[in-house]
């Protein structure tokens, strides 16, 4: 069956889209009266691509973004790739061969479209090489994650698996250490040593990870939490953890 198209609402996810992949582009549509400082990059780049556009009321971006903030400009465009765990043993020798150390995120049952996109935008900036998810019960692109991840979706894979434990296990035979994070633990994420080749485990917010997706970790670290609050948000939880990997790879 073929694969539908896709809806991408937001000034930053559709430029930097735009930018990127202008071939996978079917229409634009700009709500009328916006043609704005904001709005004339993106509309200069549609006329340079040749991709058609339409000045549009603002009802009809309301409905086809269903409510979210569409911030007045709208795509339809063609499905991107995507990928599975075939994929990974090639996107471990991508970033070997560009003399990088491998570099993952699993979220284990992240279901939250906004969480997902500021995790692949944190997994951006730190140079995470590829997400990986669960195929269920995890949340998958929408245009909400792409407009929450600011163009990171279309920069960083999002690899979905049948089997994350399996994919676990497929990882450490590459070499990969696993590291999870769960609050139970005495180990901190700053007495540990992050480097060489990482996969770090996240998991949903109130039930983290699953059993099976525990075990099959190297090591599980926490947080240190000195206040009243019990945890963060598994996406704020995730930049505090990649990015003190980031530091212990630059030291």
């Amino acid at each position: 069956m073929a694969k539908q198209d896709e809806v991408v609402f937001g000034i930053h996810a559709i430029n930097s889209m735009l930018k990127r992949a202008p071939e996978l582009f079917i229409e634009l549509w700009f709500m009328k009266g916006r043609e704005d400082e904001r709005l004339l990059p993106i509309i200069n780049l549609a006329k340079k691509y040749g991709i058609a556009t339409q000045l549009v009321s603002r009802k009809v971006l309301d409905d086809k973004s269903k409510g979210e903030q569409h911030q007045g400009v709208l795509a339809r465009v063609m499905p991107g790739k995507i990928y599975t765990e075939s994929d990974l043993d090639d996107i471990a020798q991508a970033a070997e061969k560009k003399v990088q150390t491998p570099f993952f995120l699993i979220l284990d049952g992240v279901t939250d479209p906004h969480n997902l996109g500021a995790c692949l935008r944190n997994a951006d900036a730190a140079g995470v090489h590829a997400v990986i998810v669960p195929k269920d019960n995890a949340a998958r692109i929408t245009a909400v994650v792409r407009k929450v991840a600011v163009g990171a979706a279309d920069t960083v894979p999002l690899v979905q698996v049948t089997n994350l434990a399996r994919s676990m296990k497929q990882l450490q035979k590459l070499g990969v250490w696993i590291v999870g994070t769960a609050g139970e633990t005495d180990t901190s994420l700053y007495e540990t040593k992050l480097q060489g080749p990482m996969a770090l485990v996240m998991g949903a917010e109130g039930k983290g990870m699953r059993r099976l997706t525990r075990e099959n970790c190297d090591d599980i670290v926490k947080l240190p939490m000195a206040g009243a609050v019990s945890s963060l948000n598994v996406s704020v939880a995730t930049g505090v953890c990649l990015f003190e990997i980031v530091r212990q790879r630059l030291m």
